[in-house]
């Protein structure tokens, strides 16, 4: 490798290896709020909130590496622009392949990882958090449901009681049940207690009623001295918890067991999260490509009105978008698994034919009219916040 393609090498890397750090540890606080409610609602310790928030990084880490990508790419090659130095490589007589192959390698090495981690870390951290979601979930009823309010055990299912008796029972017990969108069904019960049975919790309901309302909006009540209501909603009979397409490992995708009561209640779901699998390492290679394409050239940015990196993101977004559409109807549609490699093949094949015709990527002329309004109205936001601001302090 060449000192100059060393250079580049260098400086894409740390900028990626930044940029990743800190994209990471945002979208992990993110991740790690929303599991909150797993101590506030279900009462577990902190020790197992943590290993949940732990257990979110491998499905984080693949989806923002395209991005982080970009962003690299994007600025490592417009610093170099401002700098003069793409002028003097291109005036040395290196050809472009002097830029390209270096911030390739990054790009490859960073779709294979995202294609490793997809495949073995993912659903691995997946399938252990079902298991903890489950624990907690089948705790939820015997150990922190208040008296007198409603509280969601899982989508769908909403459980309340009314009073906790001397002997263990529960009064006034009341469940709504609406995961199926063509039936509602409302269970209420004078008493009731939880019972632990075959590894998971049954809450048996008795002297009640059970309300089922119809799609067509038809309602019948049936009496019962007796129900037994199954408060493992993510576990199946057995204990083990209900492991989604996403939650399997590419071999269970490849070859699917018959008896898995998931695939056969919809074996589409998992064709699409195989394809998904095999179609999703490609993005950190095209957002590379599309910063290539946007700032690889030696050119002044009073040619532009947009720093390169806001044109990258933008074009890669959307790209990714439409592989995130494709990836939800492919669930369903089977014909949407074409568009899982249109996209990120279809925008390859497009940033190489602008690379190789020395033509610069760009978005149409309105959009970046609306993003230079939409940036020049936050600005003058802030600037007229900043005053007030001082003066508060």
């Amino acid at each position: 490798m060449k000192v100059i393609e060393r250079y580049i090498l260098r400086r894409t890397l740390a900028i990626f290896a930044a940029s990743l750090a800190w994209l990471l540890v945002i979208v992990w606080t993110t991740q790690v709020l929303n599991r909150l409610d797993l101590v506030t609602s279900s009462g577990q310790s902190a020790a197992t909130f943590f290993t949940v928030a732990f257990l979110t990084l491998p499905s984080v880490v693949p989806v923002i590496m395209p991005f982080v990508i970009g962003i690299a790419v994007a600025q490592t090659l417009a610093t170099m622009n401002a700098d003069s130095e793409l002028v003097v490589i291109s005036a040395a007589g290196s050809p472009r392949s002097t830029i390209i192959w270096p911030i390739l390698i990054i790009a490859i090495i960073a779709s294979i990882a995202a294609f490793a981690i997809n495949n073995t870390l993912e659903p691995y951290s997946r399938q252990k958090m079902r298991t903890i979601l489950a624990n907690a979930n089948a705790d939820l009823i015997t150990t922190v449901l208040r008296e007198g309010s409603f509280r969601k055990v899982v989508d769908g299912i909403f459980v309340q009681i009314s009073e906790r008796l001397p002997n263990g029972e529960l009064g006034g017990i009341f469940v709504i049940d609406s995961r199926d969108p063509n039936l509602k069904l409302a269970y209420r019960a004078e008493r009731g207690a939880t019972v632990k049975r075959d590894g998971g919790n049954i809450l048996v309901l008795l002297d009640g009623e059970v309300q089922r309302q119809v799609a067509n909006g038809d309602v019948s009540v049936i009496r019962f001295d007796s129900y037994a209501f199954d408060l493992s909603q993510f576990t199946n009979g057995d204990g083990v918890p209900t492991l989604f397409p996403k939650d399997r490992y590419l071999s269970e995708l490849l070859e699917p067991d018959p008896n898995d009561k998931f695939f056969a209640k919809n074996p589409q779901s998992f064709r699409a999260e195989l394809h998904t699998r095999f179609s999703e390492w490609l993005y950190p290679i095209v957002f590379a490509l599309i910063g290539i394409a946007v700032a690889g050239d030696a050119r002044s940015f009073r040619e532009t009105r947009l720093h390169p990196m806001v044109t990258t993101l933008t074009i890669g977004l959307l790209v990714r978008w439409a592989g995130f559409y494709a990836s939800n109807e492919a669930e369903t549609v089977p014909a949407y698994t074409y568009l899982l490699y249109a996209a990120p093949l279809g925008m390859i094949l497009l940033c190489c034919w602008f690379i190789a015709t020395n033509r610069v990527m760009e978005l149409p002329t309105s959009w970046i009219e609306q993003l230079v309004s939409i940036g020049q109205k936050v600005t003058d936001t802030m600037n007229r916040l900043r005053p007030v601001a001082g003066k508060r302090a």
